[in-house]
């Protein structure tokens, strides 16, 4: 063998190295990120499906001729806020998911206040298709919790493989960037006050 091919041969075998890095490097990267987009776009759909619940809810509740409307305009006014944030799942950014928290707590916050309003409506409580969507609707919000934990478990292998090293050389050749988590909004660590008015 002629001497001056040992080096050509080093070199493409070490070429060859780093092409099969970068390739799975690259295809990993896509993978896990693929996954956290779809499993984002299952959280998605479980606070579309309370969106959806909470439309036929309302729709019940406006058959309560006396119902208080300001609470009820509340909830119709928060349902559109939450239901005019999307987020590119592609890009989640911090700010993204903060914006998307806010207004899906606020709808969280009048649709509470319009289930205590109830408890003051004998005719409503005892309503069958009321009591339905009331129990959907608890347990959709199981399903929103158990999709959001399901994101934040695929954003971290993600995130794993693009930060470490020496992936993360190639992290920002190719231009993958880290997935934010979902995180509860502000005050959530902190019990919330109970007072039930038993008059």
């Amino acid at each position: 063998m002629k001497k001056w091919l040992i080096p050509l041969i080093i070199l493409a075998v070490i070429a060859f190295g780093l092409y099969q890095w970068g390739v799975g490097f690259n295809n990993t990267a896509i993978e896990l990120k693929e996954t956290s987009t779809k499993t984002w776009a299952n959280v998605e759909s479980s606070y579309q499906r309370r969106n959806d619940l909470i439309d036929n809810l309302v729709k019940t509740v406006q058959g309560a001729a006396d119902f208080e409307r300001g609470t009820l305009t509340d909830v119709i006014e928060a349902r559109a806020k939450a239901t005019s944030v999307s987020i590119d799942p592609t890009n989640i950014t911090p700010e993204q998911l903060a914006k998307f928290n806010e207004v899906q707590g606020g709808l969280s916050g009048a649709l509470k206040s319009l289930l205590v309003t109830v408890e003051r409506y004998p005719d409503l409580k005892a309503n069958q298709n009321f009591l339905e969507l009331q129990s959907q609707l608890e347990g959709t919000e199981n399903r929103i919790n158990v999709a959001r934990d399901r994101f934040n478990a695929t954003v971290e292998p993600y995130n794993k493989h693009i930060k470490t090293f020496p992936n993360s050389l190639l992290a920002g050749l190719f231009n993958f960037e880290e997935l934010s988590y979902f995180k509860s909004e502000a005050g959530a660590e902190q019990a919330p006050d109970v007072n039930f008015d038993f008059k």
